[in-house]
């Protein structure tokens, strides 16, 4: 089984413990006002966390794996998906914040896991997302 990892930053003048909070664990309270328009609410189950859209769509479900407040990591995988793509068995997300000019740098890394027998390539990836209109990792 092959794995596709991709991984992206991006910088903020916020502090890392309050976009970890904003972002993490206060996601159920600032994701929908966030987004509104598609984000209707976001649900913890347990340990795992469910969006639930604004309009008739399919979100994903992850499974939290670990949740470090202290030091503003968390690591989940996507459980359930109204997207359905035909080599990746399953996606592991790590997120954290780190100090950094006053400000934080989210390090983001997001691993693509084949299905038993499939061989995976980043353009199987690239092509899934595109036509199923999900974001692009940068």
């Amino acid at each position: 089984m092959g794995v596709i990892t991709y991984s992206q930053e991006f910088k903020s003048a916020i502090a890392p413990s309050r976009m970890f909070k904003a972002l993490i664990v206060d996601s159920h309270i600032v994701i929908p006002k966030i987004v509104p328009e598609g984000i209707k609410s976001v649900e913890f189950i347990e340990e795992m966390v469910e969006l639930v859209a604004s309009r008739k769509l399919t979100l994903p479900k992850h499974k939290i794996d670990a949740l470090d407040v202290d030091n503003c990591y968390c690591k989940y995988t996507l459980i359930e998906s109204g997207v359905q793509f035909d080599k990746i068995d399953f996606v592991v997300y790590e997120v954290k914040f780190i100090a950094a000019d006053g400000g934080c740098v989210c390090k983001m890394t997001s691993e693509y896991h084949a299905k038993e027998g499939c061989e995976l390539k980043e353009d199987d990836i690239k092509q899934g997302k595109e036509s199923h209109g999900i974001g692009q990792d940068r």
